[in-house]
């Protein structure tokens, strides 16, 4: 693993070094290794290789030159971006095999994987061009970074630091540039991006020359372990994990990625220094008092014998297309080595070698980068687009003549959009409603006007919150998902002839839009779009909306006059950000006061306080953050406000909480993706099992995944993906008067329909444990009980801007610091700031990066985007391929 650290000023990275790099923390005496100089830069410099002391550190934190004294660049700006520490963490089980072992080539297999690793860096390095008004970046090729490699964790409580090999390389924000002939600031941007094959690649090298040693390798999810170290060692030697874990569940923090930031983030306590034989001697006997010696078992390796590159290549086309049509070489590559982490027969050449030669890709440069997609990703994408123009001008118009008085309730907006659908000559017809914009008023009218010429219009969204809440809310009583309507033959027959008409439908995918089509075409039916292509868009591959207004050249009217909004200023703002202009929107809303910047450990308190005060005020309010990890800090800090007010039961009571893993099909596939606990839930009956229920994983070998459930073992048919999700469970605290969010489709223990999305209050618990709901603020409502194991919910407090999408309340609160950034973008900040009918407020620790990093579209590159960007590049046709491979398709 690797992590990625900014030290924002001088006097941090002094104190990073002081404190944690350079002097026994919670790293222990006579055990580290001391730190030294490496990169070009450090050569140029006249530093390669010298041990760093703390003045030279010091001086290159102050821009000083170590050696002349003189600037190391042009400037020195106050709060200068010093450096960046990016640190390297072995498999648990590599550092028990080095604390426990005399073998110093595990050492040396660490060592050179941390610098192969960081060579590559320094390859892909550049720096910022701006004189003479130019504005791009240009390669460099040179780094400067030190190694401080340590071989414990942080201590917890009173216990000694487990086993943890580790290194930290400070890299300095400073690069050689060879045209300007001079040291400037670094531009990370592109190293940041490509992390995750860094990190692959690191992982896999140190995989390879670890099997090279002899030991065995077992693949686990996104890493390996070596199989000589029993997992009931690894287990124990995670007392820093299991400390982090008791913190994130006082925080609310659950999910996996988010531990690592939260253990990265906290410190433990000095102890006094203990020598390398202490610490050995003290292990041993740790394991020895749990049962844990040379007796125990060691694991199994999953080393496949017969993997090759091809296969990897394979796994990683299936696995990174199922949800972008468009993907950078890097990150396809990421999957394969990954995929072949534990095989050393597989190289990482061998995977480079075998993707640059597969003809079944189309790749178009992009900087030192490829962007790719494939031949069966293509052709997806031309039938969607083929068969809505093939839709154009082939149907007499639904009804020609109209009575003006029928529009007497609509605005201009509306009623051309209603006129649009009413006398259009295509069979298919879209349009673009706006946020708040009254789009199911509009919705309501044309509806009754096509029934009114003897076709049944019958309504549809891609979720089910969208389509049996929300619509059949609004009087649409038998609205469906777009799911039942593609399977549902007996409802298909209903529908020839008659009109489908989707909402939502910016949340469509390239591939269910084209079934749609296609069944459309076959039934002679008309289909209506409307959706907004400025929110989110589908989790699958292709965003069809957009790009059938693109590139298929369907018509598209828009409902952009805001009603939700009741404020005309913030009405104003949502417009702005609305039609683009995502500036003017934003002067608009910090005018208002709805933009409040404040240090990032005080966003989660004001927001909590502030959710209060709503609720006292009776007002409902709606907490939105971009990252599941602030929407669980924010959820903490409400709920304590809310015991501390009276209104949530003191009392927690502790649940399992499931959570999908998101495998995709390719990754379903894969025996070894699964581990020991793992939940899995049916979509449709296997033998034995019926559709809906869980299983748990209970043992997992060669080739063979063995699932438990009430007391029976099964096989999971690893080769039925689409047939279930796989979900890691967690535990969740529940009290009288919480709010929770379900998070997949079911029933209740009454039959009950329970919908994706839809939030409810706990009411009570039974003795058995089972969980009554009601619905929010109604007396006399549906009263819903779920079994203790139900595990399909979350939280409610604050959300997703992504789960958000659809909803209204009195006040919207959006949490959104800096540390949010990198899943923010244009559509998840209209998204989020459109909820509200009274007020907004955003807040965050940087309004300045924010507003740069909302300007981030959040749009997905298409396929015709991609030839567009290669007919751009090379003056000619685009090129087509014919594969002289067999046909690959990606699994969905």
């Amino acid at each position: 693993m690797i992590r990625m650290f900014q030290s924002q000023t001088v006097e941090q990275a002094k104190t990073y070094f002081n404190e944690a790099l350079s002097k026994a923390d919670y790293y222990i005496d006579d055990q580290e290794l001391n730190g030294r100089f490496h990169g070009k830069l450090s050569a140029r410099l006249g530093i390669e290789n010298d041990i760093v002391e703390r003045t030279v550190f010091h001086k290159l934190c102050d821009n000083i030159h170590p050696i002349t004294g003189d600037n190391l660049t042009p400037r020195t700006v106050d709060n200068r971006r010093v450096g960046y520490d990016i640190s390297f963490h072995c498999p648990k089980s590599v550092s028990i095999l080095h604390a426990f072992g005399d073998d110093d080539r595990v050492l040396d297999s660490f060592r050179k994987s941390v610098h192969e690793t960081m060579r590559e860096m320094e390859a892909d390095m550049q720096t910022r061009v701006r004189i003479d008004g130019q504005n791009h970046d240009r390669d460099t090729g040179e780094l400067l970074w030190t190694d401080f490699i340590h071989q414990t964790a942080r201590p917890v409580d009173d216990h000694p630091p487990d086993p943890h090999l580790h290194c930290h390389c400070f890299t300095f924000n400073a690069t050689w540039d060879e045209t300007e002939h001079r040291i400037k600031a670094g531009q990370f941007h592109n190293i940041k991006r490509d992390m995750p094959w860094y990190q692959a690649r690191f992982q896999k090298r140190l995989a390879d020359k670890l099997s090279e040693l002899g030991y065995g390798i077992r693949k686990t999810g996104r890493s390996f372990e070596v199989s000589i170290v029993p997992q009931k060692a690894i287990e124990h030697f995670s007392k820093r994990t299991n400390a982090i874990g008791q913190t994130a569940k006082e925080l609310g923090i659950t999910d996996p990625e988010e531990l690592d930031q939260l253990g990265a983030r906290t410190r433990g306590k000095k102890q006094s220094s203990r020598s390398m034989p202490e610490l050995k001697k003290s292990w041993v006997g740790q394991l020895k008092n749990v049962g844990i010696d040379h007796h125990l078992n060691e694991e199994i390796e999953t080393t496949l014998p017969d993997l090759n590159s091809g296969q990897c290549i394979d796994h990683a086309l299936s696995h990174s297309f199922a949800r972008k049509s468009v993907e950078r070489d890097r990150r396809i590559l990421a999957e394969g080595y990954l995929h072949g982490i534990d095989s050393k027969a597989v190289s990482l050449d061998d995977i480079d070698q075998a993707f640059e030669q597969d003809d079944r890709v189309f790749k178009v440069p992009d900087g030192k980068d490829k962007l790719c997609t494939t031949i069966p990703v293509q052709a997806e994408e031309k039938r969607m687009v083929k068969l809505a123009k093939d839709m154009r001008g082939t149907v007499n118009p639904i009804s020609p003549i109209m009575n003006e008085t029928v529009f007497e309730n609509l605005n201009d907006e509306q009623a051309v959009a209603v006129k649009h659908i009413l006398k259009s000559n295509d069979r298919l017809i879209m349009v673009r409603g706006g946020a708040g914009t009254g789009k199911t008023t509009m919705m309501k009218s044309a509806v009754k006007l096509i029934e009114e010429t003897e076709r049944r219009v019958y309504a549809f969204a891609p979720t089910a919150d969208a389509s049996r809440d929300m619509l059949r809310s609004e009087g649409f009583e038998k609205a469906d998902t777009v799911a039942r309507l593609l399977k549902d033959d007996k409802l298909q027959s209903e529908i020839k002839d008659q009109v489908i008409w989707i909402d939502e439908a910016g949340m469509l995918g390239t591939k269910d839009m084209g079934d749609i089509l296609e069944l459309a075409d076959d039934l002679n039916a008309r289909v209506i779009l409307t959706g907004d292509t400025r929110q989110h868009t589908s989790v699958q591959r292709g965003d069809a909306m957009r790009i059938l207004r693109q590139v298929a050249g369907i018509p598209i009217p828009s409902v952009n006059r805001i009603y939700r909004q009741k404020g005309k200023e913030y009405r104003e703002a949502v417009e702005a950000i609305s039609s683009g202009d995502i500036s003017g929107g934003f002067d608009k809303l910090e005018s208002l006061g709805c933009i409040e910047e404040i240090e990032t450990n005080d966003v989660s308190k004001q927001l909590a306080n502030d959710y209060l005060q709503a609720q006292k005020e009776k007002r409902s309010a709606l907490v939105i953050s971009p990252t599941n990890e602030q929407a669980q800090l924010v959820t903490d800090g409400i709920r304590q406000g809310l015991k501390n007010s009276g209104e949530l039961e003191d009392k927690d009571r502790p649940y399992s909480r499931l959570k999908n893993l998101y495998y995709s099909n390719a990754q379903k596939k894969d025996w070894r993706s699964y581990s020991k606990g793992q939940v899995v839930q049916l979509h449709q009956n296997m033998p034995g099992l019926k559709k809906g229920s869980q299983a748990t994983v209970s043992y997992v070998d060669d080739k063979n995944v063995k699932i438990a459930q009430d007391g029976q073992t099964h096989s999971l048919d690893l080769f039925r993906p689409d047939d279930f999700d796989v979900y890691k469970s967690f535990e969740i605290n529940l009290s009288k008067g919480d709010r929770i969010r379900i998070t997949k489709n079911g029933f209740d223990n009454n039959g009950r329909r329970l919908n994706n999305g839809k939030i409810l209050e706990v009411d009570s618990f039974s003795r058995q444990g089972d969980i009554r709901l009601k619905t929010p603020n109604r007396r006399n409502g549906t009263v819903y009980e779920i079994d203790k194991g139900f595990g399909n919910f979350n939280h409610a407090y604050c959300i997703t801007s992504y789960a958000s999408q659809g909803k209204t309340v009195d006040r919207v609160l959006i949490a959104q610091p800096s540390a949010t950034f990198p899943a923010s973008n244009m559509k998840q900040f209209y998204v989020s700031v459109s909820r509200g009918r009274e007020a907004v407020k955003i807040y965050t620790d940087d309004k300045k990066d924010l507003l740069q990093t909302i300007h981030k579209e959040g749009d997905r590159m298409s396929v015709h985007e991609l030839e567009e960007l290669d007919q751009g590049r090379t003056q000619s046709k685009t090129k087509t391929i014919t594969p002289n491979k067999g046909d690959y398709e990606p699994d969905i």
